[in-house]
């Protein structure tokens, strides 16, 4: 008999990015197989993170928003406070999935996310993330997606606009694409929004989504976050 998905779930609130991303990293090097997956769920103050693909000329203007370069996929995004994002360090092999399969079932549990709140959204093959055709503006971009995958295991994550000041994306050709358009799920859900609420909502869904049994919910740091956080 198959033993139960286990999922630890960690709400972090508004933490620093550079302490989160060696914590994770950390984490992804000294797991084994019979580590207990984890889904990191929080807000990061502002910044901006270049990926590995990233190029230089696509920060115009970054302003006294620090630039972090960074081991994910892809090109230079945005992270605020109102913004949800969340980081699955997931096994995936022990799930059964390919990178391509896990990048699939994330930008669709973003599809589900957003339609709990009356949003219609869609992910393009050619262009990693969620988009919304708004009233303003056809194939804007609500959620981005950057990940890292290790030995199997991954790390990093999505970016799920909720309820934010979205004028840095202005400063930068989001995930390398000039004059892309960002939205919101404030501006098109029907009812107010916050990232508490919709990191609740995305808990529910990654846990079906990926078959978890066990779910286990905290506000607890990982122990060596704390540390991490201590020395930055």
């Amino acid at each position: 008999m198959e033993p139960e998905r286990e999922l630890i779930v960690r709400w972090l609130g508004r933490v620093p990015y550079e302490p989160v991303w060696r914590t994770m990293s950390a984490f992804t090097s000294e797991r084994d197989d019979s580590t207990v997956d984890e889904l990191w769920l929080l807000e990061h103050p502002a910044v901006f993170t270049q990926g590995q693909a990233g190029k230089a000329e696509h920060v115009l203007m970054p302003g006294d928003i620090p630039v972090v370069k960074v081991d994910r996929g892809g090109q230079v995004t945005y992270h605020g406070p109102g913004q949800l994002v969340a980081y699955p360090l997931l096994d995936i092999k022990r799930l059964g999935l390919g990178v391509r399969d896990l990048v699939t079932a994330i930008e669709q549990l973003v599809v589900d996310t957003v339609a709990a709140y009356g949003v219609s959204a869609y992910a393009k093959p050619e262009a990693p993330g969620v988009y919304v055709d708004s009233p303003d503006y056809a194939g804007a971009k609500i959620a981005s997606l950057g990940l890292r995958v290790r030995k199997h295991r991954s790390y990093h994550g999505l970016a799920l606009n909720v309820a934010m000041d979205l004028e840095p994306f202005k400063r930068i050709n989001p995930c390398g694409y000039q004059g892309l358009q960002m939205t919101q799920l404030s501006a098109l859900a029907g009812s107010p929004v916050n990232v508490r609420a919709v990191a609740e909502k995305m808990t529910e869904l990654f846990a079906d989504a990926f078959g978890y049994q066990r779910v286990s919910f905290t506000e607890e740091f990982h122990p060596n976050l704390l540390a991490a956080q201590a020395s930055h």
